[in-house]
């Protein structure tokens, strides 16, 4: 197991090694509707290790967070280009959902990017998710658009993103 990063009554979060790769894939089919290959996951790791956390619960793991770094125009500023964090896939088994888990997953993953030096964060989430919605509203995350249809469903999402100073 890799070095803890934080405890939080049971449930332990720490960066995600490549043998944790087969937990985090199982999370995301048991618990996403968007699905990624392996390969993807993989990548993801080696780009960002900072910023790809997993939480674990009696020796289990039960959610993760992954974010890579991309290069764009600002959320916040009219003109310029920034380096910013987009934080990918977020997965939580329902169980363990409501438990801080994912505030946790996601403070950690946020001082993963502030490491490499990245102006802002954003992620897209399902408008009907007003559970994950309140989370990032309380980590300070603002509804910066809508995306029409942006999901396979036909879903909307919300772009969310957070200044970083």
């Amino acid at each position: 197991m890799q070095s803890c990063l934080r405890k939080n009554e049971d449930y332990v979060f720490y960066r995600c090694g490549i043998e944790n790769l087969h937990s985090v894939i199982e999370i995301n089919l048991n618990s996403l509707p968007e699905h990624y290959t392996e390969y993807f996951f993989e990548s993801i790791l080696k780009e960002l290790p900072e910023s790809f956390i997993v939480a674990e619960f009696n020796g289990k793991i039960i959610g993760y967070v992954m974010c890579k770094i991309e290069f764009g125009f600002s959320n916040f500023r009219k003109l310029g280009f920034v380096k910013k964090g987009h934080v990918v896939s977020i997965a939580i088994l329902e169980e363990h959902r409501g438990k801080r888990v994912g505030t946790i997953l996601m403070e950690e993953a946020i001082n993963g990017l502030v490491s490499r030096r990245t102006e802002e964060v954003y992620l897209e989430v399902r408008v009907s998710n007003s559970a994950a919605i309140k989370m990032y509203e309380k980590l300070n995350f603002k509804v910066r658009s809508r995306l029409k249809t942006y999901y396979r469903d036909g879903e909307d999402a919300f772009l969310m993103a957070l200044e970083l100073s």
